[in-house]
């Protein structure tokens, strides 16, 4: 009896690390390894998406996603899906940056334009070998903006006085409880001249523009997906599957591909912080800003 009990107990045993073997090997099909690469891109060569959602903050994890697909030899091309009003300069420039490495590492990048992919969002966009729009898109916003409020007379008509010691004579620039002098606003002004100056350089780089061209419409105005064409900001009217398609086709393989789909990363921050870039979007200088980064935003 006890032998028949060990037989059983130890056939038991087999049998779930087989099925335990088989869930693996089939759910890595579905799912995404740590480092970026899908399981189930070992059963041929792929199209990976990725999607940059919201207001550019935070792009560290998708940065991560696409080493590891700059890393993995079975992802031959990435799309990048993007519906982004913008975000914070820093940020928009390291995700440039990170798919201009993608692309000199072999594998095509192309950016497919959803509902609005502005300012950053479309800074983004020109780091990509092909950009795909919707004709409805809302893109272009080739600026930059920092926005800050004064709220001396309320302050004093509420008996708050504002204190500030510092060291170093710019150190309180866009302090709001006093008006914004000449000379500081020269300095601000200097600044967003600077980094605009940047951003009109990326886009005549990534598109092969003129320089005095982009310059004719790098003032702030967006474009729908059709007057962007006309431009030559983008490259092609289509969808995401569109996109896909192109970036199969750049990358040499069968059409359409096999895709990796993006990683969803939603959470009660992100909706909050998506919240946020929509209600500056809407209502510009009526929502302040202390000591902001600078803004490519629409």
């Amino acid at each position: 009896m006890a032998r028949r009990l060990t037989i059983v107990a130890v056939t038991l045993v087999i049998w779930l690390v087989v099925v335990g073997l088989f869930l693996a090997v089939t759910g890595g099909v579905l799912t995404r390894s740590s480092d970026g690469a899908a399981a189930g891109s070992y059963f041929g060569p792929r199209v990976a998406i990725v999607e940059l959602e919201g207001v550019i903050l935070d792009v560290d994890d998708l940065i991560k996603d696409l080493k590891g697909y700059r890393d993995n030899p079975q992802v031959r091309a990435v799309v990048i899906r993007i519906n982004s009003p913008g975000g914070v300069v820093g940020p928009s420039q390291e995700l440039h940056d990170a798919l201009r490495r993608l692309r000199q590492g072999g594998k095509p990048v192309v950016a497919s334009l959803g509902a609005v992919a502005a300012s950053g969002g479309y800074y983004v966009a020109v780091a990509a070998d092909r950009i795909y729009a919707n004709p409805g898109t809302l893109t272009g916003s080739i600026g930059v903006i920092m926005q800050m409020a004064n709220f001396e007379q309320l302050m004093k008509k509420v008996g708050v006085d504002y204190v500030v010691v510092k060291a170093g004579h710019f150190k309180d620039v866009g302090n709001p409880g006093r008006p914004m002098t000449p000379e500081e606003r020269r300095v601000l002004q200097a600044l967003l001249d600077d980094v605009h100056a940047q951003f009109i350089g990326a886009v005549a780089e990534g598109r092969k523009l003129d320089r005095a061209q982009v310059t004719q419409f790098a003032d702030g105005r967006i474009f729908s997906g059709t007057q962007a064409k006309a431009l030559q900001m983008i490259d092609e009217i289509g969808g995401l599957e569109d996109a896909v398609n192109g970036a199969a086709q750049l990358a040499g393989i069968r059409v359409p591909p096999k895709v990796i789909p993006p990683r969803r990363r939603i959470s009660i921050f992100d909706l909050l912080r998506s919240q946020l870039g929509i209600a500056r979007a809407t209502l510009g200088p009526a929502l302040p800003m202390f000591k902001t980064p600078l803004y490519l935003m629409d």
